[in-house]
């Protein structure tokens, strides 16, 4: 499995690394419990090192290019070098791997010559496709380069196979990538139920709120991701504001995540909209947080939203329904699978922040209803395993020449 413009042992929420890395490292570990070897191969921001991570799973840092952090924007650079060292530790006389599967499209331009040279199947996962992400565009931002556009074009029409998250994700393969159908396969990621769980409230509740000088009984509001436009951190801080006019009071906005490299001035504009706006008093920026933190953010919530103007799927989503923590999300892309309206929470069709509180305050006016989406997101998350996925997973994989 290669991922080469990011660890997968990254931090979530840092730098690049988001819900891709979370699938890599859930998806191998489940994978190697089937049996199957898996080598995560990425490129080394510092000395090349291999590492074990679990039983049957190692993690390979190949050099490429200069040493150190090179910006995403120009990873297309040494992707010839990384697939190059990619062929030498596969082995050219005698190749180790009965596959390789990509994951984004830098990696799928890196290694692509490798399976066809070595006469490997070759299985691509884009999650993210740059024509659904153009689609959907923030104000204001420019387009993914005509160069992802075409790349992504000549990978889904050479690939074995192609992995989608959702079926949206299918539709914009199939409409704007013209990838051929018959090899796709939709195969959504999971969840950790062990460690999202809503179990965890009363005690993670009681500290996280002691640390964030959250008074008890007092609502929170979870958002959970990369600070990026695309993730549209400021429609929350929006809606807070919209919020504290319908009520008088509003709850406390937890944003987690640290910003996207190059969108340090976004971060800077959120919390000058939210002084703007005069409720920055009610904002607290946490950052990246770990798994168990960020398990613990989640179960202490009493809403989740994600305002994301696009998302493949919606890990965060899945995640939050599965501590018992509904969700508020924007009706587009993924998010209409990974949510379930009325049951793991609700799908708000506008961006109109005042459409947003009001959707919230209804929620958070009816402990009833609020209880009652509690336990059925929960249900509903339970239905998405990572133990499915790697065993779907497989499933294409022995179906390939």
């Amino acid at each position: 499995m290669v991922s080469m413009h990011t660890s997968p042992i990254a931090a979530p929420g840092t730098g690049d690394s988001g819900g891709m890395n979370v699938s890599l490292l859930s998806i191998a570990s489940e994978v190697a419990k089937r049996g199957v070897e898996v080598d995560l191969l990425t490129r080394a921001s510092g000395v090349p090192r291999v590492i074990g991570l679990s039983d049957g799973v190692t993690l390979h840092e190949l050099a490429a290019g200069p040493p150190g952090v090179l910006e995403k924007g120009r990873l297309f650079e040494v992707a010839d070098e990384f697939g190059e060292a990619v062929a030498n530790l596969t082995g050219r006389l005698q190749p180790r791997y009965g596959l390789i599967h990509a994951h984004y499209w830098l990696s799928g331009l890196a290694t692509l010559p490798v399976a066809l040279e070595l006469g490997l199947p070759f299985v691509q996962s884009f999650h993210t496709v740059a024509a659904m992400k153009n689609g959907a565009l923030p104000p204001g931002q420019d387009p993914e380069p005509e160069r992802r556009v075409r790349t992504e074009m000549y990978l889904a029409n050479q690939a074995s196979a192609i992995v989608a998250g959702s079926a949206a994700e299918v539709g914009t393969l199939i409409d704007e990538v013209h990838a051929p159908a018959d090899r796709i396969w939709v195969i959504p990621p999971g969840v950790d139920v062990d460690l999202f769980t809503p179990e965890r409230a009363d005690a993670a509740g009681a500290r996280l709120r002691a640390e964030l000088s959250i008074a008890s009984g007092r609502p929170i509001i979870a958002v959970v991701g990369r600070v990026q436009p695309l993730k549209d951190q400021e429609l929350a801080i929006r809606v807070l504001a919209e919020l504290h006019a319908l009520r008088g009071w509003a709850p406390v906005l937890v944003i987690a995540g640290e910003a996207t490299p190059g969108e340090r001035g976004y971060a800077i504009l959120l919390r000058a909209t939210a002084a703007d706006l005069g409720v920055l008093g009610e904002v607290r920026f946490v950052g990246a947080l770990s798994r168990e933190r960020l398990a613990d953010l989640f179960a202490a919530a009493t809403v989740t939203l994600v305002p994301s103007h696009s998302e493949t799927f919606g890990l965060v989503a899945l995640e939050s329904a599965s501590s018992g923590t509904p969700v508020v999300a924007f009706r587009g892309g993924g998010l209409v699978e990974s949510v379930s309206a009325g049951v793991s929470g609700q799908l708000v069709d506008s961006r109109d922040p005042r459409a947003w509180a009001r959707t919230i305050a209804e929620m958070l006016d009816d402990s009833a209803r609020l209880e009652r989406l509690s336990g059925s997101a929960r249900h509903y998350a339970e239905g998405y395993t990572w133990a499915a996925t790697a065993t779907a997973l497989l499933g294409v994989y022995a179906g390939l020449p």
